[in-house]
């Protein structure tokens, strides 16, 4: 949850974007990743990275639809487009199972000690990025943008480029780490990695509770 909210953070906090919709990068990572795996045979490591490539992909034209709309109207049209995200995968049952979900036998470590530290050191990386991107150009034009829209694009900021920007890098994160709870459940389906409640609604509270914009807030709120 730590990793969750800091990547969320990344662009409802620092740049200003509220999202209600990312359980569909968080989705698409673990269904990437295992559909790559149970199907095509890929390595259950190599998914992780696939999983957040395919969640950052899958980002640019929702945020390229997305941000041409601001306030709650960006909040509620990305949730939108999570739930269209679900219910493809819910039919697809070609490639997705649908409903049945998908079992997964083997993972990429075989004990909780190990997914413990698996994720202590991936969440160390994620908050080590965010805050090394806040405190560099790209955090300062995020910021920027949140305080003052109008602002920054008076200023020559290319603000839908930039709160583009920080939606791939915050859905790569996100995809890597739904990967990685499919890998700890060892099964998904659409309504558990999909869920608005469950997954996206609990990031944002997350890093409300802990402190919105701030570094420690998401370890506080988790």
């Amino acid at each position: 949850w730590t990793a969750l909210g800091a990547s969320w953070n990344l662009l409802g906090g620092y740049t200003g974007q509220v999202s209600f919709g990312h359980s569909a990068f968080f989705g698409m990572g673990a269904y990437v990743s295992l559909i790559l795996h149970t199907k095509l045979g890929v390595s259950l490591w190599m998914g992780l990275l696939y999983a957040g490539i395919a969640a950052s992909i899958i980002a640019i034209p929702i945020g390229a639809i997305c941000f041409r709309l601001r306030g709650p109207y960006f909040s509620l049209s990305i949730l939108a487009f999570s739930e269209v995200l679900r219910l493809i995968v819910l039919h697809w049952k070609a490639v997705t199972e649908g409903a049945v979900g998908i079992l997964l036998i083997t993972t990429v470590v075989e004990s909780k000690v190990s997914f413990y530290y698996l994720l202590l050191i991936v969440t160390a990386i994620i908050l080590f990025f965010v805050d090394f991107i806040v405190k560099r150009k790209w955090g300062f034009y995020f910021i920027a943008i949140r305080d003052d829209e109008e602002a920054a694009e008076a200023l020559g900021i290319h603000t839908t480029r930039y709160k583009l920007y920080s939606l791939i890098v915050s859905a790569f994160f996100t995809g890597v780490l739904g990967s990685l709870f499919a890998n700890y459940t060892s099964y998904i389906d659409p309504y558990i990695v999909f869920h608005i409640g469950d997954v996206a609604i609990a990031m944002v509270l997350i890093v409300v509770l802990g402190g919105i914009r701030t570094y420690w807030g998401p370890l506080v709120g988790a």
